[in-house]
């Protein structure tokens, strides 16, 4: 198979399926980006080292700029717009909004979308286990510390919500 050559791939992409005429080996961060319209992932650095492109494959936080989009057709994408709904946000968009954790926004999506993972697989984390899971996460503004109580509040409205539905 020559993955130069477009060829169909079928994408699962926030809940919908979109089937493209795209080479195999496009980075996934130019296909949902200039093929969907979809603008929260972020080309950064394009080496998968800052977290801007993050999205979710299968529930998993990955770095959009690295993966080839052949290498994911089938699997669950969701991106920064997938993630929630305007009158139905996730906790973790929620709660970043609550504590204002952005300056210039571009770290946002890697930000929100790590945390998402993580509260996934951890939904009580400590101040380590969330410091570990965004160190590879960059942010120029220096809004470090409204990030952590994003993540934070993120917890607590997790909380609340399963104390809600219990």
């Amino acid at each position: 198979m020559n993955l130069r050559a477009p060829s169909t791939v079928s994408l699962e992409v926030n809940g919908r399926t979109h089937t493209l005429e795209v080479p195999g080996d496009a980075p996934l961060l130019f296909v949902l980006r200039n093929d969907l319209q979809l603008n929260g992932p972020k080309y950064g650095c394009g080496l998968g080292q800052c977290g801007s492109c993050t999205v979710l494959v299968d529930g998993k936080a990955a770095r959009a700029c690295v993966i080839p989009v052949g290498g994911v057709a089938g699997r669950q994408i969701t991106t920064l717009e997938g993630l929630g709904r305007r009158d139905a946000l996730h906790v973790v968009q929620q709660a970043f909004i609550e504590m204002q954790a952005a300056q210039c926004g571009y770290c946002l999506n890697g930000m929100i979308m790590t945390t998402a993972a993580l509260l996934r697989t951890n939904p009580r984390p400590d101040d380590r286990q969330i410091r570990d899971a965004l160190a590879n996460n960059l942010c120029r503004c220096g809004t470090h510390i409204e990030i952590l109580q994003a993540v934070h509040r993120a917890v607590e409205l997790l909380a609340s919500n399963e104390k809600g539905t219990t």
